[in-house]
């Protein structure tokens, strides 16, 4: 059955949808945001998309965002294709424009946490914000898992989770999306899964500073000696901390070990933002000179770090943590959040993980 599909933003990971949704035959609508302005002329003046490199699939419709309403004409699923920073803003959007039995699909990766801990997926601050009178007339899903938008544009393997909190609702639109080569799993936990693909960018950060580290020693010694060693470690303490912070929230920690944790956390470690703000930091830049460097850049890892730091601090003030939980974490948020110099204590990670219950 051809559906008829919209993607809010114009950016890698919205856009690389367009390939296995056309692949499968469906009716295609990209809607750049305001801040996609130049992206859009040139995918309406070439055919290629200027980030991916790539002309676009056959048939896609490109939209100006002050073509948005003409756009969403008929829309059956809606794609959120905005970045973490663009949440609330797409939320009202969606919520002016929304339609009875229209289907969400959120790439966006992150959480939101307030000063006191609280903390809501970006499917909960959507779904928040839609229309009372529709609220439960609109399902929003949600997309997380090991993805490079590019590969995806290029047909290469890809596997991901579709979560949302009725099953068939992912279930239906895997049958939208998935493709030979876009393969998907479906959960009804969609508060693990968000949260797993949330910190991971954050703890991809953690395992840049390895690599910066070994910059500042001048790289690979006479014998080839690397800083894999460490960065191993930071790898299995980020995803060992993933996976407490969903078992202390609520969720289930097994999704820290499977395609939306280790999976996606080691995607990102290739390369990118979040890798390359911690190789500056293990460099021994301070953060606010990291920052200046990347200017310019979304850093959802340093927003994520931000957000854990306000969950670290109200969990400690009720006496729920020990100083000595979430070691990375607080040592990410002691330089990131406070300006203090990078300093990692490995010999604190692991405190748990190896005794027995």
């Amino acid at each position: 059955m051809v559906m008829r599909i919209a993607i809010i933003g114009a950016g890698y990971m919205g856009s690389a949808l367009a390939w296995p949704l056309r692949d499968n035959g469906h009716t295609v609508r990209l809607i750049g945001t305001h801040l996609d302005q130049e992206i859009i002329e040139t995918c309406k003046a070439t055919g290629v998309h200027p980030k991916l490199k790539r002309s676009l699939p056959e048939g896609v419709r490109v939209f100006f965002f002050s073509e948005i309403d003409e756009a969403l004409e008929g829309i059956e699923v809606i794609v959120s294709g905005v970045n973490s920073f663009g949440v609330s803003w797409i939320s009202q959007i969606l919520k002016q424009r929304i339609r009875p039995n229209q289907k969400i699909l959120s790439v966006t990766k992150g959480l939101e946490i307030s000063s006191n801990g609280v903390l809501r997926t970006f499917p909960k601050v959507i779904e928040a914000n839609l229309p009372a009178e529709t609220k439960n007339q609109v399902p929003v899903a949600a997309v997380g898992g090991p993805c490079i938008a590019g590969e995806l544009a290029g047909r290469r393997t890809t596997c991901v989770v579709f979560g949302a909190e009725e099953l068939s609702i992912a279930d239906s639109l895997k049958k939208v999306f998935q493709t030979p080569y876009y393969h998907i799993w479906t959960t009804a936990d969609l508060y693990s899964l968000e949260v797993a693909v949330a910190l991971k960018n954050s703890y991809a950060l953690g395992v840049g500073i390895a690599y910066g580290m070994l910059e500042r020693q001048g790289g690979l010694d006479r014998a080839g000696a690397s800083m894999h060693n460490l960065a191993s470690a930071l790898f299995a303490e980020g995803t060992w901390e993933i996976a407490q912070f969903l078992k202390r929230t609520g969720g289930n920690p097994e999704f820290a070990y499977t395609l939306p944790g280790t999976g996606d956390l080691y995607v990102t470690t290739m390369g990118g933002r979040s890798v390359r703000m911690g190789r500056l930091l293990g460099e021994g830049y301070s953060f606010s000179e990291a920052l200046r460097k990347m200017e310019g850049e979304t850093l959802e890892a340093v927003e994520m770090i931000r957000a854990m730091s306000r969950w670290l601090a109200a969990q400690d003030r009720q006496g729920y943590l020990s100083p000595t939980d979430f070691p990375l974490m607080r040592a990410l948020v002691r330089t990131v959040v406070e300006g203090q110099p990078l300093e990692l204590e490995p010999d604190r990670w692991f405190r748990e993980a190896f005794r027995s219950e």
